[in-house]
């Protein structure tokens, strides 16, 4: 393997030029060779037993040529890459120039890791809400208890707005039943706006044993059988029943939680509300710092770079699926979507990640952050403990060059956390088409004005 060249390219990529010599070469025509001759019949000879050079006389001197360069071209690469001193971050994009007996040549588009220049990473504001919890939000977490506690009871007259109506019905087209528009004790909730418009408010009203026909059209934009088509409902009350809601007192908080009193109860679920707002507001918080960090940033991030974090985001992604007993394929089946659209959308939340790791790196650059090897055998404790296993097999499992690499980024993040500002001025909300443009904008951080994508992917 000989590099003839090597050329720096926009957007942190550098193009190598990349020859593979004639002995390199024939040692992985020789390699194809030997792995296909079992799958190529040659009159005369027993398969698998044709010398190389009856085959390539019978098909050509390069038969063996595409199969051969996929074989070599990876470690030549590897080599190049490696005699360069170039830390590789994305997939190369890869060209064959020339090939024949001397060998053959190939270009490679390396996506390079980008140098981040920091902008001001020290002092950065943000806007943190101001938790509170009010009455009304404790009433709102004491709902679900209510709910739970509540019985429908048959009651002797007539449905009203908020019962449920225990029906049979039968859709008529014409005289004629209709697919999908029959059912039997089917419990209607009235009011809650789950049938076609117009259908539950003619049901308010009637008692049980009552029989009537409801006239009804359907919307236009209806399925295409039934859309904008006005049909008959002939429909049964079988039974009326009414919410019986629990009476909210002490009693109701000593079946519904671990307290004596109602007062004890609400009091508890209001100090984990508040536990649980407090915990988003400073996420919201540190997040918004570190979007302010990237902003902060000028780096041309290669497309590679992206394209790497985007199939790792979908890797993960498949696993979690799979680890419900969902299937890639199967998920997307159901969602009506293409690999293309799922890594569309799997981009914008990639190229954040890349940005963050970028700016988190340059500021421990910055710093001289490092890791100690107490600060990481702490974290591989509690790696242990947490995942129930020797600390010994997390070692087999995370290299330590990773796992301290993500040490020195988090120690990063909390650095400009710890140094950033708290402001009371709450930021106006994007548009929707703004936030769209600024999810795309990218692969340069803070860029001149001339150059700023004005508009266009997790």
């Amino acid at each position: 393997m000989k590099v003839t060249s090597v050329e720096k390219k926009e957007k942190s990529t550098v193009e190598l030029t990349i020859q593979v010599e004639a002995g390199e070469f024939e040692a992985a025509i020789q390699k194809v060779y030997l792995k296909n001759r079992g799958r190529i019949n040659v009159p005369g000879f027993r398969k698998g037993k044709a010398p190389r050079k009856i085959i390539e006389g019978m098909y050509g001197a390069s038969v063996f040529y595409e199969d051969a360069i996929n074989d070599a071209y990876p470690a030549a690469y590897e080599q190049a890459v490696k005699e360069q001193a170039l830390d590789d971050v994305g997939y190369p994009k890869m060209e064959i120039v020339e090939v024949g007996k001397e060998g053959f040549t190939f270009k490679a588009l390396v996506s390079v890791r980008p140098e981040a220049k920091l902008g001001e990473y020290k002092g950065l504001s943000a806007y943190k809400e101001e938790v509170k919890v009010t009455d009304e939000d404790i009433d709102a977490e004491l709902k679900p208890y209510i709910d739970r506690a509540t019985r429908l009871v048959s009651v002797k007259r007539k449905a009203k707005k908020g019962d449920t109506a225990v029906i049979d019905f039968e859709g008529f087209d014409n005289g004629t039943p209709f697919e999908g528009g029959k059912g039997e004790n089917y419990d209607l909730k009235l009011g809650a706006g789950m049938f076609v418009p117009g259908f539950e408010e003619q049901v308010i009203g009637m008692k049980a044993g009552e029989e009537k026909d409801i006239d009804i059209t359907f919307p236009e934009d209806y399925h295409a059988d039934l859309a904008g088509k006005a049909v008959v409902f002939h429909v049964k009350v079988n039974e009326v029943k009414e919410s019986q809601v629990p009476e909210v007192d002490d009693e109701f908080a000593k079946d519904v939680s671990e307290f004596e009193t109602l007062a004890d109860f609400r009091k508890d679920l209001g100090d984990k509300l508040l536990e649980r707002k407090n915990a988003q507001a400073q996420s919201d918080f540190e997040n918004a710092v570190i979007e302010q960090l990237v902003e902060n940033m000028e780096c041309e991030i290669p497309d590679g770079m992206v394209e790497s974090q985007t199939d790792r985001l979908m890797d993960d992604y498949a696993m979690r699926l799979q680890s419900q007993g969902i299937p890639m394929d199967q998920y997307m089946s159901m969602m009506g979507m293409t690999p293309e659209m799922m890594r569309a959308s799997a981009k914008p939340a990639a190229l954040k990640q890349v940005q963050t790791e970028l700016a988190l790196t340059a500021v421990a650059k910055a710093e001289n952050i490092e890791v100690s090897d107490e600060e990481y055998e702490a974290e591989i404790a509690k790696m242990a403990e947490q995942y129930n296993m020797p600390a010994e097999q997390v070692k087999a499992i995370i290299p330590a060059d990773s796992l301290k690499s993500d040490l020195s980024l988090r120690k990063a993040s909390e650095l400009v956390i710890s140094q950033a500002k708290v402001t009371k001025k709450k930021p106006a909300k994007k548009s929707a088409k703004k936030a769209e443009e600024g999810e795309e904008k990218p692969k340069r951080t803070r860029a001149k004005k001339s150059e700023e994508p004005k508009a266009e992917e997790e």
